[in-house]
Order: structure tokens, then C-alpha cells, then sequence
């Protein structure tokens, strides 16, 4: 699926004449007079990212950026501004910013931080796709396999797992099995990473 580049700014010529170059520069656009009606046609699981005022009626521009951290993480954030200062640009690329540009800022240097972002989606977007992969591993276990595999990634041996349980050594062993095959790894360590990863709950 094609990116799209999605411009929310409340300055229509502006709006329009960087829709029409970009779309010139072969990319899809999307464009919005508002932080709000971008929130309001946020696209779902579309590849792209936001070139976003910063000082626009309404949400501000570092607002609409807070509110996609919670609506699309993945969505890598390009600030324009006419009214920039160093401050803002502090605070924007604190919060995720991938760049931070003057309207006055070339054509290249407008392409170049478009590239830029994208290629941040596509890092993004493929971390997140192995995460989920791996907590879906892990959503795969069983209930007791589950519960060794807490035991298991905490340092614990077989046979205290086994006293933890209730069970013998042996049926501790077979479920360790399950987990590492389930899990696809063939080291404790290699489970333990999984875990990290994911943030796997280690209970008590």
C-alpha cells in the first residue's frame, strides 16, 4: 500500500500548493484545515506520516501530536511552522517529532524530512509487527504452560517450579518442552528475551 502524506494546516494556499507538490512528487496526499479533522479522518493501519503546524485555531499542533501518540504511534510527525522558535522545536522533537521545519524551508529539505519519516514508519511499523508476533507466541501457550514459562524466565529450576506447582519434575519438564517448542527458541535465554520484549507480566 502506498504511503500517504497527511498536511493539517489552517493556511489554504499553503495547504494546497504543498498537496500539489508533493502529489507532483508522485507521493498520495491527504490534506486538512484542522487538527481535528485529521483526528476525525485518522486513517487505520495506512503507511504514511503528518507534515503538522504548529501553530494552528484550535489544537495546537504539539496537542494533536500528544493525541496521536494514543491514536497512531506509528504515524511519524513532520512539524511546519511559520512562527517557529527554539522552544517549540524542543518540544516537539521531545515528544517524537521526527523533524521540525520552517514553511520556508526548500523543496529538498521538505523531500528529505518526507523520506525521512517514512522510512521511520517502515522501522516502526516492522518492530511493531514482530512484537505482536511474539506476544501472539506467547497468547499461545496454555494456562500451566504459561505459568512455567513465568517461572522459567524469573531463573527458576525445574524442580522449584515443581514444588511452586505442586507437580513432579518430570511434568515440569514436558510442559518446558511445550513452551520452547510453542515458543520457537531453543535457549532459556532466547525466552527470556521474548519476555523483555513484550513486557510479559512476571507476576509474583
Amino acid at each position: 500500500m502506498k504511503p500517504i502524506v497527511h498536511i493539517v494546516d489552517d493556511d489554504k494556499s499553503y495547504r494546497m500548493a504543498t498537496a500539489r507538490l508533493l502529489s507532483a512528487h508522485g507521493l498520495r496526499v491527504e490534506a486538512y484545515e484542522s487538527g481535528d479533522q485529521f483526528l476525525a479522518r485518522l486513517p487505520a493501519c495506512e503507511p504514511g506520516c503528518v507534515l503538522l503546524d504548529l501553530q494552528m485555531p484550535g489544537q495546537s499542533g504539539l496537542q494533536i501530536q500528544c493525541r496521536l501518540r494514543e491514536l497512531a504511534p506509528l504515524l511519524p510527525v513532520v512539524f511546519l511552522s511559520g512562527e517557529g522558535d527554539i522552544k517549540s522545536s524542543v518540544e516537539a522533537m521531545k515528544a517524537g517529532a521526527k523533524d521540525f521545519l520552517e514553511k520556508s524551508s526548500t523543496t529538498a529539505a521538505l523531500m528529505e524530512a518526507i523520506d525521512r519519516a517514512l522510512i521511520q514508519y517502515e522501522r516502526q511499523r516492522a518492530e511493531h509487527d514482530r512484537l505482536q508476533a511474539l506476544r501472539a507466541l506467547v497468547a499461545g501457550l496454555s494456562p500451566r504452560e504459561a505459568e512455567v514459562f513465568r517461572f522459567l524466565i524469573r531463573g527458576c529450576l525445574n524442580k522449584q517450579i515443581a514444588y511452586a506447582l505442586g507437580v513432579s519434575e518430570r511434568t515440569v519438564k514436558v510442559h518446558r518442552h511445550q513452551v520452547m517448542e510453542k515458543l520457537g527458541v531453543r535457549s532459556l535465554a532466547e525466552a527470556v528475551s521474548i519476555a523483555a520484549n513484550i513486557g510479559f507480566d512476571l507476576g509474583r
